[in-house]
């Protein structure tokens, strides 16, 4: 008997025993997530959390911008707020504001009225809105992601029916972008085909193209006749630069392209259980952009009808308040230093210890995560020794990383790699 057949016949008997899914298996941890809880398990009170994407300020505790707190205190005070539904593309002063952020309010796209703005569920649930309208919309061969990429991307895409193939980005010998591999990849896709790219601040690897490498990149696209799609999750988040962290997306719309773009408010306004987000779309002209909106909102409509609205609030009251707006700017930059001066504190550390290998590239990083270049068995040894959660990858959260305990971290890697 085949398996195949043995397979329905479970499924069949388990159905017959009242166990609807009893034929169920137990699938497996997130690996992000499921870092997490092994650290939370973890009693050693010398264990670092190296895996979650979220700031911790310098103490390791979750950091909730003051400005953020006034713009809620505001919202609570104003009685013309209410409770209401939101329209199925979200609030429209924030997709306003949403719009300008990323492209520029001088941003000739933006002036044309040719971009569509749809508020979204933080920056995945916008991925996979875009990702369900391309798949409806447009015949695309593929879509392009890069290797490695953020754990979701792939499955997000491939949920909706896309073929997914992926692009070289990392270089293991360099701990640097592969711009050779890259563009050789993406000179061979296929005409029509997507291809998603970080906007800045790659998760995990940490590495960005220089302005120039954009600008070869927007050659080569242009040429091909390719589609980019832009994940921007680190906004002023990256540098500290709102306008410079955005230059590949800004540079792309001025050079004509018809693009997507998936942005989030989770890092650079610490939004992270809000999910706030939007989704953007720019068009050839206004009459298209308004028609593209109508489908847009047929994709949203009977997935979650329309999306929650305190989110949307708290970026809008920061956003079109001047003071407030330089608050949360001033608040951004510091953010941004921090993490800028905790790769330094960890190469010094690392220096002084003098740890096998050129660490230098942890400093060239930018961003949230440092894929450090570790091997799999060295990361098992950071965690089961020294406390120390992190992906199994390499890839570090730099947020996890403090005064008091970068040290320490410097002295695990370290042990690691010498032994």
């Amino acid at each position: 008997m085949s398996d195949v057949i043995m397979e329905r016949l479970q499924v069949l008997a388990s159905h017959l025993c009242g166990n609807l899914f009893g034929h169920l298996e137990l699938a497996p941890p997130d690996p992000i997530l499921g870092t997490t809880l092994a650290y939370n398990k973890d009693q050693d009170s010398k264990k670092m959390n190296l895996g979650v994407g979220a700031y911790r300020c310098d103490k390791g505790k979750p950091y909730v911008f003051p400005s953020v707190l006034e713009a809620e205190r505001r919202i609570s005070a104003d009685p013309t707020i209410n409770k209401e539904y939101l329209p199925i593309d979200g609030l429209e002063k924030f997709n306003r504001l949403s719009r300008e952020l990323l492209f520029g309010a001088q941003s000739q796209a933006v002036q044309q009225k040719r971009i569509v703005t749809s508020q979204a569920i933080s920056g995945t649930g916008s991925l996979r809105v875009g990702a369900e309208f391309i798949a409806t919309y447009l015949r695309v061969p593929a879509v392009y992601v890069s290797k490695p990429t953020w754990g979701p991307h792939v499955t997000i895409f491939q949920k909706t029916g896309l073929q997914v193939r992926e692009y070289p980005y990392w270089c293991g010998k360099t701990k640097g972008l592969d711009f050779t591999g890259m563009t050789a990849a993406l000179a061979g896709a296929p005409a029509g085909s997507v291809v998603l790219l970080h906007a800045c601040a790659h998760n995990p690897t940490g590495v960005d193209p220089t302005q120039q490498q954009w600008q070869a990149l927007a050659q080569l696209m242009q040429e091909r006749q390719l589609i980019p799609y832009f994940d921007s999750a680190y906004q002023g988040f990256a540098t500290g630069n709102i306008d410079g962290d955005a230059y590949g997306i800004r540079l792309f719309v001025e050079r004509g392209f018809q693009c997507l773009v998936s942005q989030s408010y989770a890092k650079n306004f610490g939004l992270y259980g809000e999910r706030i987000g939007a989704l953007h779309i720019v068009c050839a002209d206004e009459a298209t952009a308004v028609k593209v909106l109508s489908q847009l909102k047929m994709v949203i409509r009977p997935s979650y009808s329309s999306p929650p609205m305190h989110g949307a609030l708290l970026v809008t009251r920061i956003l079109e308040d001047p003071a407030l707006r330089r608050q949360w700017e001033a608040e951004l930059s510091q953010v941004s230093q921090r993490i800028i001066s905790m790769r330094a504190r960890l190469v010094e550390e690392l220096r002084k210890l003098n740890v096998p290998g050129d660490w230098s590239h942890i400093t060239k990083q930018i961003g949230m995560f440092s894929y450090t270049g570790l091997t799999t068995s060295q990361c098992q040894k950071l965690i089961s020794k020294w406390h120390c959660y992190l992906l199994t990858n390499g890839r570090i959260s730099m947020a996890g990383i403090n005064s008091s305990n970068v040290a320490y971290l410097a002295q695990a890697i370290n042990d690691v790699v010498t032994n």
